[in-house]
C-alpha cells in the first residue's frame, strides 16, 4: 500500500509566500538618499547619470536624489538622519566638526571650486578690484570673500549683498559679483555683457568643491554600501562627462527650469577647467582627497579666523573609499 504524506494547501501557500518575502528582502536594493547642494544642474550631473543610465542599480544601491536650494541646510538634514549624504563643500564641514559635530567627507568629485568672481570687461584680473562694488552672499562671507579681500587688499567696504540677481551686475559696470562658472557666466553672456571671469581655484584658493559628506556612524554600519555609492557616484561622472543626455534628461525633470543651453555650457566649463578630472584627480583617481589639500584649506581658515588652530581638523574626512578606488576614464 503506497503511503502519501498530506500537507494543508494553506501551509504550503503560507511557506511560498515566506520564502517568496525572504527572497525578496535578500536582493532588496540598499537605499540611500542623496541630497545636494542646489536645484537640479550640470554640478550635480554624475549623480543623476548614475541613476539614470542604472550604476547605481548595478551596485546594488536604490538611490533618491533630493534637491537641495536656498532655504534648505543640508548638515541638520544629514543630522538629523533625513539624509545619508549630502553634496557639500569643506569650508562647511570643518565649522561643523568645530562645532562637535559628527560628519565626514568621503569623496571630493570637484577637485576645484567652481566658485569664482565675474567682472566687466574694464576689469583684467583680480588686482584691478579696488573701488569696484562686490556682491557677495552671505555664505561667501565665510568663505571665498575674506580668502580674496586678503589677498587682494580689498575693504568690507566694497562688499554688498548677492541675491542670485544678476541684474544689479549687467546695470553698472562698477559691479563685481560672485560666479560659478557654470551658471552666471552664462547668464551674462546672453544679456550681451562684456565680461571676464576669474575662477579662484586658479589663483590660489585651496579648498575642494561639491564633496560627499555622511555620518560616522553609517560609514561604520554600511561601509560596503557608502563604497559601492562612491565608486558608482564617480563612473556616473565618467559617463556624464561622456555623454551626458541621460543625465541631463532626469535633470530637467527635477528642474524645469534648466535649459539645454546652460547644460551644455556647463559641461563644456566642468571640463575646460578639469574640475573634475584636474589635480590629484589625474593621477590618483576622479573623486580623490589628499591630507596636503586639506591641510592647505585647513590653514586658510585659522589665518582668516574662520577656524580654530587646535581644532582636530582631520577628523573632517576619510580617504578609505578614494585612496584605491582609482576611477577615471
Amino acid at each position: 500500500m503506497k503511503l502519501t504524506s498530506r500537507i494543508p494547501l494553506s501551509c504550503c501557500v503560507l511557506s511560498t509566500l515566506i520564502l517568496g518575502t525572504f527572497s525578496l528582502t535578500a536582493h532588496a536594493d540598499e537605499k540611500l538618499v542623496l541630497l545636494t547642494s542646489w536645484y537640479a544642474q550640470a554640478e550635480q550631473g554624475g549623480y543623476y547619470q548614475a541613476l539614470a543610465t542604472g550604476i547605481y542599480k548595478r551596485y546594488g544601491l536604490d538611490v533618491t536624489i533630493q534637491s537641495g536650494g536656498p532655504q534648505i541646510n543640508g548638515m541638520q538634514l544629514l543630522l538629523s538622519k533625513r539624509a545619508d549624504v549630502i553634496i557639500g563643500y569643506d569650508l562647511q564641514l570643518l565649522d561643523a566638526v568645530q562645532r562637535g559635530f559628527q560628519a565626514k567627507a568621503i569623496a571630493a568629485p570637484f577637485q576645484f571650486d567652481p566658485q569664482g568672481l565675474l567682472t566687466h570687461a574694464s576689469v583684467t584680473s583680480l588686482d584691478g578690484l579696488k573701488g569696484k562694488t562686490i556682491l557677495v552672499s552671505s555664505s561667501g562671507q565665510s568663505t571665498w570673500w575674506p580668502w580674496l579681500k586678503e589677498r587682494y587688499h580689498l575693504s568690507d567696504s566694497q562688499a554688498r549683498p548677492y541675491t542670485f540677481n544678476i541684474q544689479p551686475f549687467v546695470a553698472d559696470d562698477n559691479v563685481a559679483q560672485q560666479a560659478y562658472v557654470s551658471s552666471e557666466v552664462f547668464q551674462a553672456k546672453k544679456a550681451g555683457v562684456k565680461s571676464n571671469f576669474f575662477l579662484f581655484s586658479e589663483h590660489g584658493y585651496p579648498p575642494y568643491g561639491g564633496i560627499l559628506i555622511t555620518r560616522p556612524d553609517l560609514i561604520d554600519s554600511r561601509k560596503d554600501a557608502m563604497a559601492k555609492f562612491v565608486r558608482a557616484s564617480m563612473e556616473g561622472w565618467v559617463s556624464y562627462l561622456q555623454n551626458p543626455a541621460p543625465g541631463n534628461a532626469l535633470i530637467k525633470k527635477d528642474n524645469p527650469k534648466m535649459t539645454d543651453d546652460l547644460l551644455d555650457w556647463a559641461v563644456l566649463q566642468i571640463k575646460q577647467h578639469h574640475l573634475i578630472d584636474g589635480g590629484d584627480a589625474a593621477t590618483q583617481g576622479w573623486g580623490t582627497m589628499t591630507q596636503a589639500r586639506w591641510q592647505k584649506t585647513r590653514d586658510f581658515m585659522v589665518n582668516a579666523k574662520l577656524l580654530n588652530a587646535d581644532t582636530d581638523w582631520k577628523q573632517a574626512y576619510t580617504t578609505q573609499f578614494v585612496e584605491h578606488m582609482d576611477v577615471k576614464p
